[in-house]
């Protein structure tokens, strides 16, 4: 079942700006099922927060009913094609409709800091947009839950459900069905952030190529609180990433590093979502940091060492 429904905080009416974290994510765990009749690939996928934080800003003016958004990223489009954009336009206009009495217009100007890589697997869109959504309830004051917000967010991408529910979540379907679960024992993990962008849809049509989707793979989930009481060592042999073999055939830069890094690492390496970011995981951060640092140095490639599951005062604005 889903965790019981939490309704956000109303803003304070004098309230007009807000600054929040939005964190990035990995799939410690996903299977792949061969694609539906609506093209759309079941999922079966154990999602965790990650200490690895987008900064968006929000500032609410009386004007015509629209979105500015800017970024300090200039590769990153900031026009109606970007998700940001496309939910805070979606909840104004949604707020206009559904009110009972007239209400005046808000403009909302958005800047991003951009520190999530674009195409790594992490989830950085899909977080940008939940947190934006979060972000303009409480300053609309809108009193909807953490459920309405993850429905209303479905429509706009799989992944977006997951950061209403996380920090640690099972999600099913297209991903948007989500269950909360106990953290991982392990705590830390250590990213490997290559500068390769995976496009998510030439991995999944590689996928297909290669005809790996298996219903089976998903019809008998492993035993999860079972999983979340293992050690680093005793968990990663029983991770696994459905995508990692289409996204190596097509990047072979990609498939170089990650055999390096397993090499490097004397430990199990996997991919998160449809790559290209990699990772493994510590028990201890002193483990995980003098790995990154090694890693780092052997590699040269970025490499950090990140907190699982940051607690949520890292993120609350």
């Amino acid at each position: 079942m889903r965790r019981a429904v939490k309704v956000l905080p109303m803003a304070d009416s004098s309230a007009s700006s807000f600054r929040t974290p939005a964190p990035a994510k990995i799939n410690l765990h996903l299977r792949v099922g061969p694609p539906a009749a609506d093209g759309f690939h079941p999922l079966l996928s154990w999602m965790v927060t990650v200490a690895l934080f987008d900064i968006l800003e929000f500032t609410l003016v009386d004007g015509p009913l629209g979105v500015a958004l800017s970024c300090d990223d200039p590769a990153i489009p900031i026009d109606a094609s970007n998700l940001i954009v496309k939910t805070a336009s979606a909840l104004l206009e949604a707020n206009r409709a559904s009110s009972a009495a007239p209400m005046r217009d808000r403009r909302v100007a958005i800047s991003l800091q951009k520190r999530i890589p674009v195409g790594a697997g992490l989830g950085g869109g899909s977080s940008d947009g939940a947190f934006t959504l979060l972000a303009l309830a409480r300053l609309l004051g809108l009193n909807w839950s953490a459920l309405q917000l993850s429905d209303f967010a479905a429509c706009f991408g799989s992944d977006l459900s997951f950061f209403f529910h996380g920090p640690s979540s099972i999600c099913t379907g297209r991903g948007q069905i989500v269950h909360p679960i106990p953290v991982p024992k392990p705590r830390w993990a250590v990213l490997i952030l290559p500068q390769i962008h995976m496009a998510t849809p030439a991995v999944y049509r590689r996928f297909d190529e290669m005809h790996l989707g298996h219903a089976e793979s998903l019809e008998n989930p492993p035993d999860w609180q079972q999983w979340t009481t293992l050690s680093a060592l005793d968990l990663l042999p029983r991770l696994v990433n459905d995508l990692e073999a289409p996204a190596f055939s097509l990047s072979q830069p990609l498939a170089d590093l990650h055999a390096h890094a397993t090499t490097l690492a004397g430990r199990i390496v996997r991919m998160s979502g449809s790559g290209s970011s990699l990772f493994t995981l510590f028990d201890e951060k002193d483990e995980a940091e003098t790995s990154a640092d090694q890693l780092r140095l052997k590699l040269g490639v970025d490499v950090r060492a990140a907190e699982l599951c940051p607690p949520s005062h890292q993120y609350d604005g």
